[in-house]
């Protein structure tokens, strides 16, 4: 039997998969760069910066929260971000109507002290490549996101500057990337037993008062604490019932990103001080370890501190896994030995997406089928251009496939003898401008040069 020959690509390519590294980090940003300057002074953040605090914790605070002018700025990065309205279904449009009228009435609540959040507003939303998981999201009234972004402008410089190098999730001038880099360089430099940690239902398993003690670690303001402390009492509210979780912050507070890392926080510091390489965004994270013994060492020292902490690690996700032979995921990415692809809940949410916007049945024309394409796809592309390089012609292939079945059903009337691919060729979906992943991992291969 003779061996078929491989099938010769169109355009070369000097790797089959473009390292992280090979697109440089941005320039690191300071505290001193991101602090809002409507709150923080430059001898505040001289105090911070050099750790000059008295006693390590910071008091007069409240006033910095209250203040007029923070109010304002946090009520415009709100109304920009847009945003669903809470229980009061207040829109930030309405909102911002009456803005002036809302800030005096926010402000004077605050500083007596008479200032209540609303229930959290809870929807389901289904989570990324599942059709049958949901994820909870807890929606806060406009009001009480505008205190709350008030309020993150006081606290995140504090917090933040605690927060370890390895900490990614959440935090000014770092991305994805920067995690997925840091992963590939130990994987490169021998570390290539990977313990892949899943915490179960994290944001909604925080114990409150134990999240509350760490704040109480860095700010002695008690007014500022009361305030923390009502958001974490806040109530839930679903279109059947309302209820007040014992633990948890919602997903979806301004608040919640903050307090969520600075659980974590000690985490971090515990294995960077026991000489184990960790690296998280938010609740996902992995250690890499050069040998198994050390990664079985760094699992069970996770899953001690877990425990203490009143955290579940996911009993069917956590596993240590040796990325030479088998594969692990992070950020969406899934991993194994130097190739790099979507994991599987990126690929079938990718997919499902493409399914969704080239029904056969369509009744839009081809034209605005394929810019609904193109609104999505160069994005999708941006994030996972460090995957294997075939992977984006098969994906091309796909999508034209699902276009070439939208016009073989409006043409069914004027049948031909030629099969699809050949009556409506790639050329032919070029010229209308659809968006190539291929043809875009060429040039980005190009752009970046030898690697």
């Amino acid at each position: 039997m003779s061996r078929k020959r491989p099938k010769k690509h169109k355009q070369p390519y000097t790797a089959v998969t473009v390292p992280f590294s090979a697109t440089p980090p941005r320039e690191p940003v300071t505290i001193r760069q991101w602090a809002q300057s409507l709150v923080w002074t430059e001898n505040m953040l001289t105090t911070l910066l050099e750790n000059r605090v008295r006693g390590g914790k910071w008091h007069t605070l409240y006033d910095k929260v209250m203040d007029r002018a923070n109010l304002s700025i946090s009520a415009v990065k709100v109304v920009e971000k847009q945003g669903a309205a809470g229980v009061d279904r207040q829109t930030v449009e309405k909102f911002w109507e009456n803005h002036r009228e809302n800030l005096e009435q926010l402000q004077r609540e605050l500083k007596d002290e008479s200032y209540r959040p609303a229930p959290v507003r809870s929807v389901e939303i289904p989570k990324p490549g599942s059709r049958t998981e949901t994820r909870r999201l807890g929606i806060p009234t406009v009001r009480d996101r505008v205190v709350q972004k008030a309020l993150v402008h006081v606290l995140e410089p504090i917090l933040d500057h605690s927060f370890h190098p390895r900490s990614f999730g959440f935090r000014h001038g770092m991305r994805c990337e920067d995690a997925l880099r840091c992963v590939e360089q130990l994987m490169g430099e021998g570390y290539v037993y990977v313990v892949d940690a899943d915490l179960k239902s994290y944001f909604d398993t925080i114990p409150k008062d134990r999240l509350l003690a760490l704040v109480q670690q860095k700010i002695s303001d008690s007014a500022v604490l009361r305030l923390v402390k009502k958001y974490l009492d806040q109530s839930v509210m679903s279109t059947l019932s309302t209820w007040t979780p014992i633990n948890g912050v919602p997903q979806g507070a301004v608040l919640s990103p903050l307090l969520a890392n600075l659980y974590l926080n000690p985490l971090d510091h515990l294995m960077s001080e026991k000489g184990y390489q960790m690296v998280r965004y938010a609740d996902d994270f992995v250690i890499l370890c050069k040998s198994e013994s050390e990664a079985r060492a760094a699992l069970e020292e996770v899953r001690s501190w877990v425990e203490q902490a009143g955290l579940t690690l996911h009993p069917d996700k956590t596993h240590i896994v040796d990325c030479r032979e088998k594969s692990f995921s992070f950020l969406g990415y899934s991993f194994r030995g130097r190739l790099r692809f979507p994991r599987s809940k990126s690929h079938k949410k990718l997919v499902d997406r493409i399914r969704a916007l080239t029904p056969r049945s369509s009744g839009v024309s081809l034209k605005v089928t394929i810019d609904r394409l193109n609104r999505m796809l160069p994005g999708w592309f941006r994030y996972f251009r460090h995957c294997f390089w075939h992977l984006f012609g098969d994906y091309d292939g796909f999508i034209r496939e699902r276009l070439r079945r939208i016009l073989t059903k409006r043409h069914r009337r004027n049948p031909q003898r030629l099969p699809s691919h050949k009556r409506w060729k790639d050329a032919y979906f070029s010229e209308l401008g659809l968006f190539s992943l291929r043809e875009a991992h060429t040039r980005f291969v190009q752009s970046i040069g030898t690697y």
